[in-house]
């Protein structure tokens, strides 16, 4: 870093079906893209998801990344306790795994932090989201402070509805893609809403990370208002 900065740590938190592992893979191009800006440390969220690893997230004109044997499926809550599956527009009276995923979270700002903000991906984001609420109520678990949110959505199921109450003054940089059949960018536009100024980048691809040039410089002037 010139003038002296350190990079920025960010805890990252994949998306439904995902882990730690194949999340890594997946978001190699936007570790390129922010190499000397902002380091990505991902954690694998807490609940492991029957059947085979998803096909969502790869980035069109690569070869997808083969996911290693070793890289079990895995969510963040589930909107069906009974059967554990998820559906990010199923209109949930109930939900599990929730509390289990905050802790996973706060454990891994304690263990591997200190950590200047998170990135999360789809189910990842609405998690992060969530993260945010708590943050501007003063729980001391999540020290950081700025958020990406990646295909982000407003969780549907009726006990989350409490983190949504009151504008999250977090600051958050919000991107969708025009293009998007998994989470449509309306969902995603909607979850921003509950955000106080936050900051919006669309892509016209569909349900991955980007990290081509115009996404790059937006990744990178978003994260220059907290370089120390």
């Amino acid at each position: 870093m010139s003038g002296g900065k350190r990079p920025l740590r960010l805890l990252g938190l994949h998306g439904y079906r995902q882990n730690q592992r194949s999340f890594h893979e997946r978001t190699g191009a936007l570790r390129k893209a922010l190499r000397g800006r902002a380091e990505l440390v991902s954690v694998s969220a807490p609940h492991p998801v029957p059947g085979p690893a998803p096909e969502h997230g790869n980035v069109p004109g690569q070869t997808p990344a083969p996911e290693p044997q070793d890289a079990e499926p895995r969510g963040w809550w589930f909107s069906r306790p009974r059967e554990e599956t998820f559906d990010a527009l199923e209109e949930a009276a109930a939900c599990k795994g929730l509390d289990e995923s905050l802790d996973t979270v706060a454990r891994a700002l304690a263990e591997h932090g200190p950590f200047d903000g998170l990135l999360g991906f789809s189910q990842g984001a609405a998690l992060v989201a969530m993260v945010c609420a708590l943050k501007q109520r003063g729980d001391a678990r999540f020290p950081f402070e700025f958020a990406i949110v990646v295909a982000g959505f407003k969780s549907r199921a009726a006990p989350h509805s409490s983190f949504y109450r009151e504008p999250i003054a977090v600051p958050t940089l919000h991107v969708l893609g025009d293009t998007d059949r998994v989470i449509p960018p309306g969902l995603s536009r909607e979850l921003a809403s509950h955000f106080v100024d936050p900051a919006v980048l669309t892509h016209p691809g569909g349900h991955f990370v980007p990290a081509s040039a115009p996404q790059k410089r937006a990744y990178l002037e978003f994260l220059g208002k907290f370089l120390k």
